[in-house]
């Protein structure tokens, strides 16, 4: 059976909102400025545990234009099966030449777990209309225990008036892990979709974990400067590495924008490189919003082993 707890290792230190005056020395273009139509709905959760693979999966390397979804369907294996045989993979981010494990799909798949799913409140969903007729959607996981969570995944199913189904996708959250005490959304995108459908959604997958041997970074001197017309800002900051701290070979930085109501209208995830025990990095990146103005950004860390 394969261990679905994650053999890289993290860590949030700091998670707190930044609101900055907006200035009018950038001007920044936002990548999507549509006026949204946004849908917050009673949430229906069901936990259930992610399938696991059996052992004879093949091997399969990530090409350009490859899709998490395509290769799913490709292979003819649901989306959280390839995920429970990938857990170190992000789905949203996956880079030309990962590897990929296709589990075996002539072969039925365990739903015995070692570990059982944490249930991770949902405290909101919203949609946001794209400018070609789709809809990004975020729900956001909170995480109210004391350890990560880790192999984070939900369901998102939009229903009609009805509450028929109109389409379903599993989602998952900017970085592999959602901290202690702290909040990330999980997010899709639905192609060809009506802006005034409701949300449903599944909680798939949240394994908690107190591994105490993963990089204790931290963010410094984070910044968000929010763009006058409030539908984008830059931000930056540090990411420190204490010399007691094991190394990491990758950091990742995830930025959260929240618009006046507290609602998520952005999300983008920098990728810096390896740190050294006693080292650090800067970054500097642009978040953009998906529909109304920027009020507030929030910055998590991730360091990887």
């Amino acid at each position: 059976m394969r261990n679905l707890i994650l053999t890289c290792v993290f860590l949030l230190t700091a998670c707190a909102p930044a609101s900055i005056p907006n200035t009018s020395n950038n001007s920044i273009e936002p990548y999507l400025t549509v006026t949204p139509s946004l849908t917050s709905t009673p949430n229906v959760l069901v936990i259930a545990e992610t399938p696991l693979p059996t052992a004879t999966p093949f091997i399969y390397t990530i090409q350009s234009g490859d899709t998490f979804s395509e290769l799913a369907e490709q292979f003819k294996i649901s989306q959280d099966a390839l995920r429970a045989a990938n857990p170190d993979v992000s789905p949203n981010s996956m880079s030309v030449g990962t590897i990929l494990l296709i589990p075996d799909s002539s072969q039925p798949l365990s739903t015995a777990s070692t570990l059982t799913p944490v249930p991770a409140p949902v405290t909101q969903t919203v949609c946001h209309p794209s400018a070609d007729n789709g809809l990004w959607c975020f729900a956001l996981i909170h995480n109210d225990t004391s350890d990560v969570l880790e192999n984070v995944s939900a369901q998102i199913t939009l229903l009609d008036e009805n509450n028929n189904a109109l389409a379903s996708q599993t989602a998952f959250p900017p970085l592999d892990i959602i901290p202690a005490n702290s909040s990330l959304p999980v997010y899709v995108f639905f192609p060809n979709t009506s802006a005034s459908a409701n949300i449903q959604i599944q909680l798939l997958s949240a394994i908690q974990s107190n591994n105490s041997q993963r990089p204790s970074a931290s963010l410094h001197n984070t910044i968000a400067q929010i763009n006058w017309n409030g539908l984008s800002a830059h931000l930056s900051g540090q990411v420190i590495l204490p010399a007691e701290s094991t190394a990491a070979t990758q950091i990742w930085v995830a930025a959260v924008a929240y618009d006046k109501d507290g609602q998520v209208v952005g999300l983008k995830r920098w990728e810096g490189g390896a740190i050294q025990p006693g080292g650090n990095i800067s970054f500097s990146f642009l978040v953009s919003s998906l529909g109304p103005k920027i009020d507030s950004v929030e910055f998590v860390v991730e360091a990887r082993p």
